[in-house]
């Protein structure tokens, strides 16, 4: 493999790993309340569904969006509308109460894993890593 497609594969995921989405929001929010330990199944399941629909897009569901354009303008401005309403709802947050008592629970691997196949910005990255860094008709 290039050492050229090497680096832009690993700036291309540590950029979207890093930016600000629902799975960053969800896994702080379950490592304050739960801490690390019990996250790691959660993180397991954001790993596991990023990769099982990164390769569903590319051995086939990506054609789907090549034969539907318009599906993947539709998923672009929804997700993109999904992460401006996630921003206006965190900068509109104010106060938690936390004197109640209040049960809660980790995602499990399964629900986090499931997760991804409605989060908006996983469905964007998959889709522009398999448009961007994929090397049609070249075997690595």
């Amino acid at each position: 493999m290039p050492i050229e497609l090497i680096l832009a594969i690993t700036s291309f995921a540590f950029v979207t790993s890093v930016t600000p989405g629902p799975n960053n929001i969800m896994l702080t929010a379950s490592g304050a309340n739960f801490g690390f330990v019990k996250t790691i199944p959660h993180i397991l399941g954001i790993v596991v569904g990023v990769a099982v629909m990164n390769f569903s897009v590319g051995f086939g569901l990506g054609t789907i969006f090549e034969a539907i354009p318009v599906l993947q303008q539709i998923l672009k401005v929804a997700g993109s509308g999904y992460l401006v309403w996630l921003a206006l709802k965190l900068l509109s947050f104010n106060y938690v109460d936390t004197e109640q008592d209040q049960e809660g629970r980790p995602l499990t691997l399964f629900q986090a894993l499931m997760f991804q196949f409605i989060n908006p910005k996983a469905w964007v990255t998959v889709i522009s890593a398999n448009a961007s860094l994929s090397l049609i008709g070249e075997h690595i």
